[in-house]
């Protein structure tokens, strides 16, 4: 294959996963993974996200600790999210929540299961690795789309070597209970987290696929 077919599919084979096997990703790997990360580009060369990558029994004491901060109502954000969306962007939402639980045959009047489902977000969907994405002060806007560039990169890479993922915004929802159980300074701000290791491909939520929208729709063309 030539290196636009192999980009192309690699770019085709990453997409969000939500149940992963326990068995961990190789440390050689892994390494070489966010080695590949790094070369995302970044205003000025600032390079500025910082990764708390979470494996093993630190891994295992944040699964059974954030639940129960979710349950308690403990939740502290850095950056500002409500969630809320308007017109097509509303209408793509709901269809990403419809075809998740369609593949895993779950009404949407059936409210336990979908808030069971949700609550799976917290325990990293069973993903034995997590890499918690931070910005440090003072950056902020600009530097967040530096950080989305390397956050694509990562996926990328992972998809390269055999590793689903999934970014997970619900993560960010717990930046104090973060920061105090790894050791973080207050000065390092919790953006998201990306959940990953080898998919379960016995799970029905993972034959889950959303659609994009068309060339036409996104792009206009000037000449």
């Amino acid at each position: 294959m030539d290196k636009a077919a192999v980009f192309a599919e690699i770019i085709k084979q990453r997409r969000s996963v939500r149940a992963f096997q326990a068995n961990p990703v190789p440390e050689h790997t892994l390494k070489t993974v966010f080695e590949l990360a790094q070369r995302a580009p970044s205003n000025c060369n600032t390079q500025p996200w910082q990764v708390a990558l979470v494996s093993g029994a630190t891994l295992e004491g944040l699964r059974a600790e954030l639940p129960k901060v979710w349950q308690a109502g403990g939740m502290t954000m850095d950056f500002p999210y409500d969630g809320s969306y308007e017109g097509v962007y509303k209408t793509r939402q709901y269809d990403a929540a419809r075809t998740l639980y369609d593949a895993m045959g779950i009404e949407r009047s059936d409210k336990p299961a979908r808030q069971e489902q949700f609550m799976r977000n917290f325990t990293f969907f069973g993903a034995p690795h997590c890499a918690f994405l931070f910005l440090p002060e003072p950056f902020g806007l600009r530097e967040a789309a530096d950080l989305g560039m390397y956050a694509q990169n990562l996926m990328l890479s992972m998809a390269a070597h055999g590793i689903a993922s999934v970014p997970q915004t619900a993560l960010g929802f717990f930046a104090n209970t973060l920061r105090e159980a790894l050791d973080i300074p207050e000065s390092q701000k919790l953006m998201f987290g990306i959940s990953f290791g080898f998919e379960d491909g016995a799970a029905p939520e993972n034959k889950a696929l959303t659609d994009r929208a068309i060339f036409e729709d996104v792009v206009k063309q000037y000449n």
